[in-house]
């Protein structure tokens, strides 16, 4: 029966239909990915363009004259390696505070014996659907006295519902069985958490911290609004006012020497802040890959 399993596999796979099913994927899948990738070149290729040929050419990818200006505007501003910093201890500090709170919350929501786990998740949820408002918001941090501190960017969003209920659903797809028997050895509700939930929920950890760490990377409108020292500001806040700048004012006086290619078009300048912005992310997706796909789908499948 098994040789026979394998011949129709086989006639099957070896038909003019399944090929061109086949060949058809790959096709769609290779447009789609085309279609991915092209506006990330087009971002990179236009930051080393020249203000001339942005101008003539309507799309590019490779220019034909390559011109660091953008980059040396953008860098040359002492400001940006700071906000650069600045950015990298909001989002590890931000992403550990997130994660330990998601995880924490989502354990005991995760446990079937848990009495009343039914009306505090349906009173998460309603947080996804209304929320405070600004100014509100504004007064709970002024009244904290969080305004000018780290911990304005880092602890109003310290905590996405949706996330936590992703972890939640994953948590809940551990076999209880694997708590029980730590219970029979005596272990604790803590001691579950930590030797045996926490160790199997590798792939959704590593989903949901990127989706935290992206967050808190890309985050400006925190930092425009509760921070007024400058020293304190990140990278997207440094960048926005740059791009400002080079949008409101004659570059061809700047004391920056641009060289033979002159200053950089506004349109330069905003692609090559996008740059800076997105390598960080670029430079941590790979290690958390191979996670990424597995935690978000095992964890969306029941509500």
């Amino acid at each position: 029966m098994k040789i026979n399993n394998n011949r129709n596999s086989n006639a099957i796979r070896g038909s003019v239909g399944y090929r061109t099913t086949q060949v058809f994927i790959y096709l769609f899948a290779g447009l789609i990915g085309i279609m991915a990738i092209l506006p990330f070149l087009y971002v990179l290729g236009g930051s080393f363009a020249t203000e001339r040929e942005l101008y003539e050419r309507p799309f590019l990818i490779i220019p034909h004259e390559f011109s660091l200006n953008a980059y040396k505007f953008i860098l040359d501003d002492g400001r940006i390696l700071k906000g650069l910093l600045n950015s990298i201890k909001v989002t590890l500090a931000g992403t550990a505070v997130a994660m330990a709170l998601s995880a924490t919350f989502a354990y005991p929501l995760s446990r079937k014996d848990f009495n009343g786990r039914a009306t505090i998740l349906n009173m998460v949820i309603v947080t996804m659907v209304f929320s405070g408002g600004l100014i509100p918001n504004y007064l709970l941090v002024k009244s904290l006295n969080m305004i000018d501190s780290y911990a304005a960017l880092i602890f109003p969003g310290a905590m996405s519902a949706f996330n936590m209920v992703i972890i939640k659903n994953f948590f809940e797809q551990i076999p209880q069985e694997l708590s029980e028997s730590a219970v029979i050895d005596g272990c604790t509700d803590a001691g579950i958490f930590f030797r045996i939930v926490l160790p199997l929920s590798k792939p959704v950890l590593a989903s949901i911290s990127l989706f935290y760490a992206v967050g808190y990377w890309n985050d400006y409108f925190n930092c425009m609004l509760y921070i007024n020292d400058t020293a304190k500001q990140t990278a997207q806040l440094i960048l926005r006012s740059i791009v400002l700048l080079a949008s409101g004012f004659d570059l061809s006086g700047s004391p920056i020497d641009f060289g033979p290619m002159g200053a950089p078009p506004e349109q330069a300048v905003k692609l090559a802040s996008t740059i800076v912005t997105i390598v960080p992310i670029l430079v941590v997706y790979p290690f958390v890959q191979k996670f990424f796909t597995k935690g978000v789908m095992v964890g969306a499948v029941k509500g």
